[in-house]
């Protein structure tokens, strides 16, 4: 049977948490290794900021072991020798679900490394089950490649995500729309998926949502947008805008836009770095936000004020954003969130 029959279901990630699992960088896969110091201490940032609000686990290769634990002595951290290629758990992990009853499940999607864009990946398509048999959560063994980072759920039946990522050829080259619908549905435990066209411009993800939208609450998403003249995002911001401004939830209700001003536009030799305050960490009590600095500094303050305003029960945890963006990715790419019983 699959999740939705047994009435499991994806939490949002604003509910309680467990603890956060995050994986340790590993030299060989990055883009850049001669940063791979100053990516390590990126991690260790952010892993140190979520700990001040709840317990981690650092999924590490078994070399790292001794020394990451070295690292994170005195934080609330833990880690777990499991071997992986690439260090965006979001993507390679398991999404942890929930039955009536608080009993733990997770979803074993497939994972290609976004396409087939890095090789190998063996290592990591065989880090969810270990997770999972970790966590000791049933396990449901999805049909389709997925990633963590192209879904985001309301927790009352609603998911968002983008077109230019699920529908991708490079994904599931033999199922149409529907299959991949159905699926997400069963395995999610949702009603209705709202399907934006397309995520950030330069987002070697091919355009995952977590990059540009979310929801903030059940009937609210913030959205990060763009007016700059010529800026490719401003098309997409406008598309995506009409999109949501047409939809419903699953419950009938319209969706209330909460914009966030994207950051300047900035590259790395000669490539659009993909900044987004989206990108950011739901944490007990508190919003792990990654933050840009220099010419960013106006944005920055703005999308922490909007963070503020729509969470004022969090305390707003800014880290440096910059600090692993040139690897593609930022906070909320690390991170998987396991589910506390409701």
């Amino acid at each position: 049977m699959n999740p939705k029959e047994l009435s499991y279901t994806m939490p949002p990630e604003w509910a309680k948490h467990s603890g956060t699992f995050i994986s340790w960088p590993v030299r060989d896969s990055m883009v850049y290794p001669e940063d791979y110091e100053q990516v390590c201490l990126g991690y260790e940032n952010i892993i140190r900021a979520i700990a001040e609000f709840e317990p981690v686990t650092v999924v590490v290769n078994p070399e790292d072991e001794g020394p990451v634990r070295s690292r994170l002595a005195g934080v609330q951290a833990e880690c777990l020798a499991i071997p992986h290629n690439d260090a965006w758990l979001r993507d390679n992990g398991p999404t942890f679900l929930l039955d009536k009853a608080g009993h733990l499940g997770a979803v074993n999607w497939g994972f290609n490394a976004w396409g087939g864009k890095y090789e190998p990946w063996d290592l990591d398509d065989a880090v969810a089950p270990a997770i999972i048999a970790h966590t000791g959560a049933r396990r449901f063994d999805a049909p389709i490649v997925m990633e963590g980072g192209s879904i985001h759920t309301d927790g009352e039946g609603t998911m968002i995500t983008t077109e230019e990522c699920l529908l991708n050829p490079n994904r599931n080259p033999d199922l149409t729309r529907e299959q991949i619908e159905e699926e997400l549905k069963r395995h999610a435990g949702i009603e209705k998926i709202i399907w934006l066209k397309r995520g950030l411009s330069g987002d070697e993800t091919d355009g995952h949502v977590d990059n540009i939208a979310c929801f903030a609450a059940p009937g609210k998403v913030i959205l990060q947008v763009s007016d700059e003249p010529g800026d490719e995002n401003t098309a997409i911001t406008r598309e995506n805008l009409a999109i949501l401004a047409a939809a419903a939830d699953a419950k009938g209700r319209p969706l209330e836009v909460i914009p966030i001003k994207q950051p300047p536009y900035r590259e790395y030799n000669g490539k659009r770095l993909t900044l987004s305050y989206l990108n950011f960490y739901f944490a007990n009590g508190g919003i792990i936000l990654p933050v840009f600095g220099e010419d960013a500094a106006e944005t920055d303050r703005l999308a922490e004020e909007t963070l503020a305003r729509v969470f004022p029960d969090r305390r707003i945890r800014t880290v440096d954003g910059m600090a692993i963006i040139k690897e593609g990715g930022n906070v909320h790419c690390t991170t998987q969130q396991t589910p506390a019983p409701q």
